[in-house]
């Protein structure tokens, strides 16, 4: 019998709970829920107001049908590609996301896995860990930074990130701040102070692998951002976020100005119309992810995907094009490289895949995704991902929305 089958004949047999490895992006999710104190693992899943537009980012791609071959396929399949010049080995990157309190570990974790499967990380300005320690675990780093501060601070944060050799910039400007936002989301304390510690008990108390892992690891949740600072401080969360809320927005100007500045590849994430998309080539940008920030921004703003087809048609021979939000499975990826992405970032699916088992949980999460794109790329026939395009999918009428005005 082989492996394979043996592996799956003992996953058959076992409990699943208390198997470490996981099939599916679900069962990552099951096991993050299970694991997490309710208040942490909300955060992980909150929405904009009503969650109109997170929830859109899933049921959009279940609308996407697949168009398979019944013969001929091929043996193997290529899924390599290269991000703003850095090879990935599939058409997949860590998207940044902040404070990954989930695990003692946090992003360095997830910089060992993603460097493990060949993938470049993105890193948020809130991360928990020093940008220093990140990128010594995952040369492939791109540095994501927020229009936060005066330009001087901006610059000095563009420095660090050069000086510890970030391959690539990634500014965030699909983020408002709606009062209404964060749908579902407990509230987050300013630091883990006693008065913390007595309120949260009773939940953290109901997770007690989850303490046990913090114990182990001599430290406490830390809200502190140290990757934001820029003098060997590291502000509190709330003290950067404050920053952040309290800039002017940019214009685009001022974003040719950052690409400029930082010298080097830069994307612009969070483009959801084509004459913005336009308007990041104009500024000199290497790439754009078509974003709403997982359903974080404005609430009833379409998912990625419904808009990506336009804004590949008008700039994809341009600039590269990603698409961040809603990635669950291999499929998924497939159906966005369909319609025109060089590629996708994956935000939710990675932390649930490290709050279920750290480092080897991210890996996991990687290899279902990889395994997945494989999959399909063998249902439709193709021995690459550059062979996909729209014909592949079936795409219902009324899928997209009309361009905006001035697209």
């Amino acid at each position: 019998m082989s492996n394979a089958v043996e592996k799956l004949k003992s996953l058959s047999i076992s409990n699943p709970w208390s198997n470490p490895w996981f099939e599916t992006i679900a069962v990552a999710q099951a096991r993050a829920k299970r694991r997490l104190p309710k208040s942490v693992y909300g955060a992980l899943i909150a929405g904009s107001e009503a969650g109109l537009s997170m929830n859109d980012n899933l049921a959009a791609f279940q609308e996407l049908g697949m168009r398979p071959v019944t013969a001929g396929q091929h043996a193997t399949r290529d899924m390599a590609t290269s991000v703003m010049g850095q090879p990935t080995s599939m058409p997949v990157i860590i998207s940044p996301t902040g404070v990954q309190a989930v695990h003692a570990d946090g992003e360095v974790a997830v910089a060992r896995a993603s460097a493990a499967r060949g993938v470049p990380m993105g890193l948020s300005s809130f991360a928990s860990k020093p940008l220093e320690d990140v990128i010594a675990s995952n040369n492939q780093l791109f540095f994501q930074i927020y229009w936060a501060g005066d330009k001087d601070s901006m610059s000095a944060r563009m420095e660090r990130a050069k000086a510890a050799g970030a391959k690539g910039l990634i500014l965030t400007l699909d983020w408002s701040f709606s009062h209404g936002r964060d749908w579902g989301s407990p509230a987050i304390p300013q630091s883990i102070d006693l008065q913390t510690a007595i309120r949260h008990a009773p939940e953290v108390a109901l997770r007690p692998a989850w303490l046990l892992h913090w114990v182990r690891s001599g430290a406490l949740p830390d809200l502190g951002v140290p990757s934001f600072a820029t003098d060997g401080t590291s502000p509190g969360f709330f003290d950067a976020y404050g920053t952040w809320m309290g800039t002017p927005p940019p214009s685009w100007a001022d974003v040719a100005w950052l690409r400029e500045e930082w010298g080097g590849p830069l994307m612009v994430k969070g483009i959801g119309r084509v004459d913005e998309a336009r308007r990041a080539v104009d500024a000199g940008a290497t790439a754009i992810s078509v974003s709403n920030h997982g359903g974080n921004n404005i609430d009833g703003s379409p998912a990625p995907i419904r808009v990506l087809p336009e804004i590949a048609d008008a700039v994809g021979d341009q600039i590269e094009v990603l698409l961040d939000g809603g990635i669950r499975r291999g499929s998924d990826v497939v159906k966005a490289l369909a319609l025109g992405a060089r590629a996708v970032m994956i935000g939710r699916a990675y932390l649930w895949g490290l709050a279920a088992n750290g480092q080897a949980g991210v890996e996991n999460v990687l290899d279902v995704l990889r395994g997945g794109i494989d999959s399909t790329l063998l249902g439709l026939g193709k021995s690459s991902i550059a062979e996909l395009s729209p014909s592949d999918l079936v795409i219902p009428a009324g899928f997209s929305p009309p361009p905006a005005h001035g697209a």
